[in-house]
């Protein structure tokens, strides 16, 4: 009897390790996380992409929403919209160039990020370029179909210049900053935190000719998140979550930048001071301002002057132009907000 006992107490003690145990799987993780849809976001390294998307992964926003964030870097917009197309990541931030493609029909737009200030055109004093008028037959790195086009082409033209007079080395983010420093070209057009790393290396011998704020009546410097088209339409609701997380990460984030940026070099490995000095890169506004300039139509004008830019730049032809709902989804942006 004592034996049967023994056995019922042994078995009763196995049932209840096996039920605590049920809450993990093998390698730790909690069922409730396994329960959480896991949404891969590609971004590029810097503060601007990554400020609110940080955020919500740090203050739990997303994982409120059931979503688990996966990080995938980029070196620009255009590579994140094709990885879109390819299917290897469900989400992309993009700077101002890239927009063209979403104008295009190759993305959606499903959230706005900022308007930035973080693209400069940068001239190397010591190869003769002190201001804007000298860049003519300089020789300039940029990077195609990028912010940093969109911003030499204004450059170019306030000067009474085309690329036709410059000579162009078309190059991917990194090697613009070690094209620079070491003197192989006359002058760069890139974003932060290129134009930090450049400007600290060179001190004196450069000169930032030009930035957004300089243009921004005539090209406002848009960052939105981007997905490809048609998944709003098969994710509707993932995506309406996704976006709630990102606006609390964005309301976060307007009283807590120095924290985030912490959270942010933290996150790509960089030294929190060269993250910091990025904070001023945009216009860091909240969710209710968002709503307010969605209805009022300022966020809509936005988007259509940048249209009308990228034609006149020739890099969008006139027929390609379409309505800007057609491609930025509003709706999904005040339905997140509510």
């Amino acid at each position: 009897m004592k034996r049967i006992i023994s056995l019922m107490i042994s078995a009763l003690i196995m049932i209840a390790l096996v039920g605590c145990s049920g809450n993990e799987s093998v390698s730790g993780e909690k069922k409730e996380d396994k329960k959480l849809t896991t949404v891969k976001v590609g971004y590029m390294p810097n503060y601007a992409s990554l400020n609110t998307v940080v955020a919500g992964m740090k203050t739990d926003s997303f994982k409120e929403e059931g979503i688990k964030v996966k990080l995938v870097e980029f070196a620009d917009g255009p590579t994140i919209i094709a990885a879109l197309e390819s299917g290897s990541i469900d989400i992309g931030y993009i700077g101002p160039g890239a927009h063209v493609l979403p104008i295009q029909g190759k993305a959606d737009i499903f959230a706005f990020s900022q308007l930035g200030n973080g693209d400069e055109v940068i001239g190397n004093v010591k190869k003769g370029v002190k201001s804007i008028n000298d860049l003519k037959g300089k020789t300039i790195a940029v990077a195609p179909g990028t912010s940093s086009e969109t911003i030499l082409n204004l450059t170019l033209a306030e000067a009474g210049l085309t690329q036709d007079d410059v000579k162009l080395m078309n190059m991917d983010a990194s090697a613009i900053v070690t094209a620079m420093i070491s003197g192989s070209v006359d002058a760069v057009a890139t974003w932060s935190p290129n134009t930090i790393a450049i400007k600290k290396e060179m001190g004196k011998d450069v000169v930032m000719l030009s930035n957004n704020k300089r243009y921004a009546d005539k090209s406002p410097s848009i960052a939105s998140w981007v997905v490809k088209p048609g998944y709003s339409d098969k994710n509707k609701d993932l995506l309406e979550r996704f976006t709630r997380g990102l606006f609390k990460g964005m309301d976060y984030r307007v009283d807590h930048l120095n924290k985030v940026a912490e959270w942010v070099a933290k996150e790509i490995a960089v030294d929190p001071k060269s993250v910091l000095d990025q904070t001023g890169d945009g216009e860091w506004i909240t969710t209710k301002e968002l709503v307010k300039r969605i209805k009022d139509g300022t966020l809509e004008a936005y988007y259509q002057k940048q249209e009308e830019n990228f034609v006149e730049a020739g890099r969008l032809k006139k027929k390609e132009m379409r309505p800007v709902k057609d491609y930025v989804l509003f709706d999904n942006m005040l339905n997140a907000a509510n």
